[in-house]
């Protein structure tokens, strides 16, 4: 049978393991919101990439139209120009010209349909991305929006559990208080059950004085603590 003391100790194991618990949680959330943020930059940098992917391209077209009026004027002025001459092999010299003039033109323009199918197939892709990106950044925001409200009901509870926590230590007498928090301070939890001669803390088997005081038995009423690790123990009827 557990004594008052024993019973109180229990009491503040648990009250302190929930509120452990809950400020490890509450600790939690900022880490958890900076994630789903980093997802929101990495879709929002994914719209901006299909973009420029759109915008690269209709530059290109652009520097393609410029080459290729570029092209049409200077064969204008060839023909122009062959049109007034009256030596042959001017005439002829004019000719080639224009015949390269003419195939550059040509391959312009073959690059020109490219580029434009390029910005059709770059569009659609760019309105399928953009709808499924920013479908995406909703569902993140509102993670962030549920994570804030967890994280002020966690405040709450947390300083519920604090409360709890600070009237379960006000029950114990000082040197039980310094005996509690040196085990708490390594690791909960710091009151165990002894089991088939071990203590259930650390698994290792207690001497016959620290059973015999766990039973009850100790002339000095002392609370028993585990020979191995230094936890409070007492024994499981």
């Amino acid at each position: 049978m557990l004594t008052p003391v024993l019973e109180k100790v229990l009491i503040l194991q648990e009250r302190d393991a929930r509120r452990r618990g809950l400020e490890a949680q509450t600790k939690a959330v900022p880490g958890e919101i900076a994630l789903v943020e980093q997802k929101i930059a990495a879709e929002k940098a994914a719209i901006e990439a299909a973009k420029t992917e759109v915008k690269e391209l209709e530059t290109k077209k652009k520097m393609l139209e410029t080459e290729i009026g570029s092209a049409e004027d200077k064969l204008g002025k060839y023909k122009t120009q062959q049109s007034q001459v009256r030596k042959n092999d001017e005439y002829q010299a004019l000719g080639h010209e224009i015949e390269t003039t003419e195939t550059a033109i040509s391959e312009l323009e073959g690059s020109e349909l490219e580029v434009m199918y390029a910005i059709d197939e770059a569009r659609k892709k760019f309105a399928a991305a953009e709808a499924e990106l920013k479908q995406n950044i909703t569902g993140h925001q509102a993670r962030i929006a549920m994570l804030g409200e967890r994280a002020a009901n966690l405040k709450a509870e947390l300083e519920g559990a604090t409360a709890e926590f600070n009237a379960a230590r006000s029950g114990l007498d000082a040197p039980i208080l310094r005996i509690y928090d040196r085990q708490a301070a390594r690791a909960l939890p710091v009151c165990v059950p002894i089991r088939g001669g071990k203590c259930s803390g650390c698994h290792l088997k207690v001497s016959s004085e620290v059973e015999s005081a766990a039973r009850g038995k100790a002339t000095d009423g002392q609370l028993a603590a585990c020979d191995q690790c230094g936890r409070l123990v007492y024994w499981e009827s």
